[in-house]
């Protein structure tokens, strides 16, 4: 299954700058999901107010009301050329070739998914229905198209089906209406196989140094904050600009280090409720003091003078803990809808919460792994915080009143459920993932009074056995826990209440920090329980749109909200405080969007006092490299790379005969993923030894792909379900790298469906000179299929895990 990119897992280069060279990923492609597209290049929606004319495309389609109005009129306008004859033959014709427009697949059928090519004035017409147009009134032709082509076919009927003939007959119209797999789920979030969400991206910012917090302060201005783990904030306007004057910078105070998975440092932020009127805003930090580590919840307020400026001098700490150990540092804040910050404290570090009889956790009179929860109202005289009355422990002896509630481990990243734009259910819930031991993560959602149960329990499983038997422990069990086969570390995220992509409300998207998962969580309202989905990225072209990519860094820090309830997500490629390979990017559905206009916003003004950075996208679309121009004439349009891409698709099939050069890779800068690779000499077919390898699915980067190996004359797939790092270090070593920084599983580089599975149930020590060399099940003995084809990332920098 996928993991960080599309074949496994803005705007990309062509809406920069004019592109004359695709590069095509020396892979066997994944066939593209089908997905419907309109005529603006963008996704189908339902409308928002019933249509007149199309009324077929009611439900589902690419027609607002105007749209539909433009058609009928365009339709009568031409019927009054015709008499009552005319009008009773070629009337329902009419009205079918005008209404395409409005059909979800109406780039496909107009020929607007490659905009390199004109567009169709008339429909793609299945060969049938086109001969019984002609026949029946092939008068109403030079009035739909003003095509000099069709103009001069249009007396032969064979000549002009021909034109009208799409080269994928599977869109014709009217045949498309009765294919199943283009209508079985149409409107819905897109599959594949394996139940996995088919989503996109849009890149919105880059070059962070572990942005572990993107936050807006709802005042009508559309800007978000990002904080990075050094202690600096920066404030980007609603075109993604940045400006180059941090908004806060304290990383003098701020304790952190550059080593990798070091959990101290800036950790949250949250702007007051009414930050629009008082201008406060909260944060969470590491700090120094003495020898002693504490962290530190402080308040500010922007400056009088500049509203993307914070007053540093105007600091005020509202409280401070003691921290016994460098790790599970908590770092969540949030306000509640009812006005109250909301503290997420970790317990204190080491492992297994080993402080005390019960530890932390279990023991309300400590402030750490705990929910804590106080009033910063009205606190400029006073104390600094209050209680609120309504805190569950304020009259039990010993405990400490701030507890919300209690027996949580180290919760990273939590939220508050806006609730259903319509019915405003699950409004308020605060959803919450906690990072597990040995065995388990968990998504909770955070309720007044309870024990989440740790270190009694990991997940819904006993930890300490003790405690779990326990009769007094009434803990609360997650809505959802997951092994940690399937990641370890839990990164929680957002119930999805936007508008722009209407498939996604109610959906709770997170992720995993250590493996790159992304997974999403549904209710169902009658059970009430929680339907897990994992979220890849679109295989195939299903996500190469303006402005989408399908492939991420794969530490994944932190997720977020924009003003308008759009979600993102922050994730690294070294996850190091100083490491500038952080990335924002926003989740995307393409198979369905909001009606047009309906999610317009009117950003207040800003007024900005310091210099805009221009947001540049340095990302792009999986399998798909955008070189800089070449010398010589310009294309016709910046755009035609789709065209290319298309031409190279078609003739991947004579590629993968040619063998993969090998590689070896050298650069001093070699990352998790962005590596770059230095080709050497390509080896003749007859001169390959039984045993050699190639990596196939990422011709932009050497170091990293599908596996394959050439065994007796020809060259086929490992499928391994179980595929392990030991087995990558045989192969990487082979490439001459110098370690494998993952072992890629469930066809991460796409299936090599082209070519016979040789290996399956491959297991090394990791020393043999080649996999023929591990214990196999025997060449061309399997059990598998293509799906599961295995793959590896190597490099010459070391792993993080060995640093």
């Amino acid at each position: 299954m996928q993991r960080y990119s599309a074949e496994t897992s803005g705007p990309p280069g062509p809406w920069i700058s004019l592109q004359a060279v695709v590069c095509i990923l020396f892979l066997a492609v994944t066939p593209a999901a089908l997905h419907p597209q309109c005529l603006d290049f963008k996704p189908p929606f339902r409308p928002q107010t019933e249509l007149e004319f199309c009324v077929m495309y009611q439900e589902f389609g690419c027609c607002d009301r105007q749209k539909d109005q433009d058609l009928m009129a365009r339709y009568y306008r031409i019927m009054e050329n015709f008499n009552q004859q005319g009008f009773e033959s070629c009337a329902g014709f009419l009205m079918e070739l005008l209404c395409q427009e409005c059909s979800p697949y109406a780039a496909h059928l107009f020929d607007a998914e490659d905009p390199s090519t004109p567009l169709r004035t008339i429909p793609g017409l299945c060969p049938d229905h086109c001969s019984q147009v002609w026949s029946e009134c092939r008068s109403i032709i030079p009035f739909l198209s003003d095509d000099p082509r069709i103009h001069q076919a249009k007396d032969d009927q064979n000549r002009l089906c021909k034109l009208l003939e799409l080269d994928d007959a599977d869109y014709c119209y009217p045949h498309l209406l009765s294919n199943r797999k283009l209508t079985q789920s149409l409107g819905r979030v897109q599959t594949d196989s394996e139940g996995c969400l088919q989503l996109c991206l849009e890149e919105v910012a880059n070059g962070l140094r572990n942005p572990l917090a993107m936050v807006h302060p709802n005042d009508g201005t559309h800007r978000f904050f990002v904080a990075e783990q050094v202690g600096l904030v920066w404030a980007y306007l609603p075109d993604r600009s940045k400006l180059d004057k941090p908004f806060l910078n304290i990383t003098k105070a701020v304790l952190t280090s550059s080593w990798e998975g070091d959990e101290r440092g800036f950790l949250g932020m949250a702007f007051h409720p009414k930050y629009k009127y008082n201008g406060k805003l909260y944060v969470y930090y590491s700090v120094e003091v003495g020898f002693d580590e504490r962290i530190r919840i402080s308040e500010f307020r922007v400056s009088a003078n500049d509203m993307n400026l914070v007053d540093h001098t105007s600091e005020r700490v509202i409280l401070e803990i003691d921290e016994p150990a460098s790790n599970h540092n908590g770092g969540m804040l949030l306000f509640g809808d009812e006005g109250y910050l909301y503290i997420f404290t970790g317990d204190g570090g080491m492992a297994g919460d080993p402080f005390g009889k019960y530890g932390n956790a279990q023991n309300k009179s400590a402030l750490l792994g705990k929910v804590l929860r106080i009033d910063v109202d009205n606190n400029e005289r006073g104390p600094l915080y209050r209680i609120p009355t309504d805190n569950p422990f304020i009259h039990e002896h010993g405990a400490r009143p701030e507890v919300y509630a209690y027996g949580v481990r180290n919760m990273w990243r939590c939220s508050v459920d806006r609730g259903d734009p319509q019915t405003k259910e699950g409004k308020s819930r605060i959803f919450c993932g906690d990072v597990g031991q040995n065995k388990y993560e968990e998504v909770d959602i955070i309720e007044r009074g309870r024990n989440y149960g740790w270190r009694a329990k990991e997940g819904f499983s006993c930890y300490d056995k003790k405690l779990c038997n326990n009769s007094s422990l009434n803990d609360v069990a997650p809505i959802y826990a997951y092994p940690h086969k399937m990641g370890k570390s839990v990164t929680g995220g957002y119930v999805y209440r936007g508008c722009e992509h209407p498939n996604l409300n109610g959906m709770y998207i997170f992720g995993d920090f250590m493996s790159g998962r992304l997974m999403s969580l549904k209710e169902d309202k009658n059970s009430r329980q929680w339907k897990y989905n994992e979220i890849c990225m679109g295989m195939g072209l299903t996500c190469a749109f303006p402005g989408l990519i399908n492939n991420y860094y794969p530490y994944i820090i932190s997720f977020a909200e924009d003003e308008s309830g759009e979600l993102y997500f922050m994730s690294t490629g070294t996850p190091s405080a100083t490491s500038p390979s952080g990335v924002i990017y926003k989740l995307v559905d393409p198979s369905r969007r909001a009606p047009p206009g309906h999610c317009h916003y009117d950003p207040l003004p800003v007024l900005v006092k310091s210099n805009l950075i221009p947001f540049v996208p340095q990302e792009t679309l999986f399998g798909v490299e955008l070189p800089a121009e070449k010398s010589g004439p310009e294309p016709t349009k910046a755009d035609d790379w789709l065209l290319e891409l298309l031409d190279h698709l078609s003739e991947r099939g004579r590629a993968l005969t040619t063998p993969a050069p090998v590689r070896t890779t050298k650069s001093p800068q070699s990352t998790w993923r962005k590596g770059r690779g230095r080709k050497g000499k390509t080896r003749n077919m007859s001169e390959l030894q039984n045993g050699t390898v190639r990596l196939v699915g990422d011709r932009t980067h050497g170091d990293r792909g599908r596996v394959e190996i050439y065994v007796h004359g020809a060259w086929g797939t490992v499928c391994d379900d179980l595929w392990s790092m030991k087995n990558a270090e045989v192969v990487c070593r082979q490439l001459g790298f110098q370690y494998a920084l993952k072992a890629a599983r469930n066809s991460e580089f796409g299936e090599g469906k082209e070519l016979p599975i040789l290996l399956d149930d491959v297991h090394c020590n990791g020393t043999e000179s080649n996999l023929l060399n591990c214990t196999h099940a025997g060449v061309g003995n399997h059990n598998c299929a293509h799906y599961e084809d295995a793959g590896v990332i190597c490099g010459n920098a070391k792993p993080a895990a060995e640093t």
